[in-house]
């Protein structure tokens, strides 16, 4: 009678557990089909919503401006919030854990307490992994738009200088220039302009959203012309050429960037491998080894 009791129990634990781990599934994935995230993200999606809900009310206000920064600037869908990066990093702090504590607790003999206290390291790396991606994300992110600022910027003085106003001009370049995360924030000021929001608070507001001080500077130079009522062509054609310096600058940065960077490989990777190409049959001879 025991072990029939035991079988009903191990049973309907098992279904319970069964049932917590698949039930976020069925709340879909509806607030990343507007965004292009990718399929890891996706597909662990509806257990960091339902995660979310219990990690909302841990997150302090300080934490939740820095993350909404960072989602910000790293330009993810609308309906990530910063509970949401928390909850992720919840739930890999919890899955590397568990995984390298089944790892310890099956090719060792300790028992299972000390297999989840050796995973105390695995489980910080889960968590801080979510907020290193969410850096790069930003970060390439701004590089993308750096490199299609100079372009969008001579799109829009050519116009200009052709006899449109800077909205008119702003939204050809929105239109025919290249896409990417710049062209977005670009149409989403105009957008703004539409609305009625003036059109220096919209280009604050862009620059704000992209993070990028080239943007800031552009934004306080048209200001600074409204002011004063200055010509638009000549300082949209100098913020130009300022900002394809710039990007020559950094390119010319990488390029030096790059044999020290290669120090590493060749002196632990390839110079090993010639000397013990070069040294074995001088070592050899020396020896005097007789095959």
């Amino acid at each position: 009678m025991l072990f029939w009791a035991s079988c009903a129990l191990a049973g309907v634990s098992l279904c319970l557990v069964i049932r917590v781990v698949t039930v976020p599934l069925s709340r879909g994935v509806k607030a990343l089909e507007e965004g292009k995230s990718r399929w890891l993200l996706r597909l662990a999606w509806p257990w960091v919503n339902s995660v979310a809900v219990v990690c909302n009310p841990f997150i302090s206000w300080r934490l939740r401006q820095s993350l909404s920064a960072r989602i910000q600037a790293a330009g993810l869908a609308p309906g990530i919030r910063p509970e949401h990066i928390f909850a992720m990093q919840c739930l890999a702090s919890s899955v590397f854990a568990m995984m390298v504590a089944l790892v310890l607790w099956g090719q060792s003999s300790s028992n299972i307490f000390a297999a989840l206290i050796n995973s105390v390291p695995a489980a910080l790396l889960g968590f801080w992994w979510p907020s290193r991606w969410l850096r790069d994300q930003g970060n390439r992110r701004k590089r993308e738009m750096l490199k299609e600022f100079p372009f969008l910027l001579d799109m829009t003085t050519l116009c200009v200088e052709a006899g449109l106003n800077l909205q008119g001009a702003l939204r050809q370049a929105a239109h025919y220039g290249p896409s990417g995360p710049l062209r977005q924030e670009l149409r989403h000021a105009l957008a703004d302009m539409r609305a009625g929001m003036p059109r220096l608070e919209a280009l604050r507001h862009m620059s704000e959203r992209t993070g990028l001080p080239a943007v800031r500077q552009l934004a306080m130079a048209l200001n600074q012309a409204d002011q004063l009522g200055m010509s638009l062509g000549p300082l949209l054609r100098a913020q130009s050429e300022q900002r394809r310096a710039e990007r020559f600058l950094r390119a010319e940065k990488l390029a030096l960037e790059a044999p020290v960077k290669m120090l590493f490989p060749m002196i632990f990777c390839i110079f090993p491998c010639t000397f013990l190409v070069i040294g074995f049959p001088l070592a050899v001879k020396l020896l005097g080894v007789q095959w």
